[in-house]
């Protein structure tokens, strides 16, 4: 008797185990989103006991050329991570489905996400939900600030100028600490391109991003200045800390970075550090102009998960998990990055919260850039402010070259 009931219980367990459809999510190799993810996969396991989730994680560096290698074989994921400017080149390569209607209410999803989410979309149609959106601030070593004789962060322009100079330390002709953490391959790009254009009275492009216009008056005055951190005040220093996150590095574990500007994704890292810190909304200029770069990173279904009705049911269903509101708060819990449904986001508490406040008021005018090739665009920008700061190029033939070399790109792709 005692055999058959074993016999029966081990029968069973096959059986759940052959119902049970496994699914597999990728995303790029980030400590605290991959923590948050995994914190979400194991509450819709538990909800959902017959799919099974495989979680795998791939460097930033070469995390597209994994999906380029692995989707058009057939194998790889069956939701993926994706940046929202990679969509246009992942369209055209077939890396993504649209969200398919019979489980995906479209009207819905127009309603309940942030407007800017909408460039999660390619003709109308929905190719992938995120979790949550981000904009940019100012981050600050309070500590610093304060033994250097200021009561809290700059407000204008002239004043952080004033500031970083005073927060930077020379030992002889060296520079062992910066007031500025120097990063045109972090977010200093999408600061010059849209922030300080259009601060300065300009737009980077035409309302339907088809025209570069940044090599305008405007524009040439944003690279002018942005580059005068490093030509001219010597509060920035290129590569001071090495590493696509050196900057970041530099802020929160080095400490000898006093500012950084960074997305509300850094904010997990940041509050692990002893000092004191705080956030605020970027500076302006006297023409009181406020601007912003806000983003997301969204999730989408594959060709692997779309050709069988099971697995695109149950990744449909992960989806909808990972992008509602209850998952929102925990990503914002563990990540620091803002709600993506407007009715999170809308939340006055979370506006006027000291650490996360200055990411949702920036939210309000903020601009999501459509692109073309992401990456390319990106490179066009980070190669004039290295023309500048590297090479002694005047900014406005730098601005020139990219605007024609970014028009060059996005005409190919039209």
């Amino acid at each position: 008797m005692k055999r058959t009931l074993l016999a029966l219980v081990a029968l069973l367990l096959v059986a759940a185990a052959s119902a049970q459809t496994t699914i597999t999510y990728w995303q790029y190799d980030f400590a605290v989103r991959k923590d948050a993810m995994n914190q979400l996969i194991q509450q819709f396991e538990a909800a959902n006991p017959d799919v099974r989730v495989v979680h795998e994680t791939y460097p930033y560096d070469g995390y597209q050329q994994q999906v380029a290698a692995s989707l058009p074989a057939g194998q790889g994921a069956d939701v993926v991570q994706l940046f929202y400017g990679w969509l246009p080149t992942w369209h055209r390569a077939g890396y993504v489905v649209p969200l398919p209607e019979e489980h995906f209410d479209y009207a819905a999803l127009d309603e309940e996400f942030a407007p800017l989410v909408q460039a999660a979309k390619v003709d109308g149609t929905w190719y992938g939900l995120p979790t949550a959106v981000r904009s940019l601030a100012l981050f600050y070593n309070l500590d610093k600030l304060q033994a250097a004789g200021f009561d809290g962060p700059p407000a204008t322009w002239d004043e952080f100028v004033e500031m970083a100079k005073a927060l930077t330390v020379r030992q002889g002709a060296r520079v062992v600490e910066v007031g500025y953490g120097f990063a045109p391959t972090g977010q200093d790009h999408h600061l010059v391109r849209e922030v300080l254009v259009r601060q300065f009275g300009g737009q980077p492009y035409s309302d339907d991003y088809t025209d570069v216009q940044f090599d305008s008056e405007a524009g040439v005055q944003a690279l002018a200045f942005y580059t005068s951190w490093v030509t001219e005040h010597g509060f920035a220093v290129p590569e001071f800390v090495p590493g696509n996150n050196g900057y970041r590095d530099g802020f929160r574990q080095l400490e000898n970075i006093a500012m950084i500007i960074d997305g509300s994704f850094a904010v997990g890292d940041v509050q692990k550090v002893e000092f004191n810190w705080g956030v605020a909304e970027l500076p302006t200029f006297d023409n009181g102009v406020r601007s912003n770069f806000a983003s997301f990173f969204m999730n989408g279904i594959t060709p692997n998960a779309a050709k069988d009705p099971v697995k695109l049911e149950a990744a449909s269903r992960f989806l909808q998990f990972i992008t509602s509101e209850d998952a929102m708060r925990l990503w914002l819990e563990v990540t620091g990055e803002l709600p993506a449904r407007r009715s999170l986001i809308s939340d006055p508490d979370l506006a006027a919260d000291p650490v996360y406040g200055p990411f949702v008021r920036a939210l309000d005018y903020a601009h999501a850039t459509i692109f073309f090739d992401e990456t390319g665009q990106r490179d066009t920008m980070v190669d004039a402010i290295n023309a500048v700061v590297l090479q002694g190029v005047d900014p406005a033939t730098a601005m020139q070259q990219a605007a024609q070399a970014e028009q060059a790109l996005i005409d190919s792709l039209r």
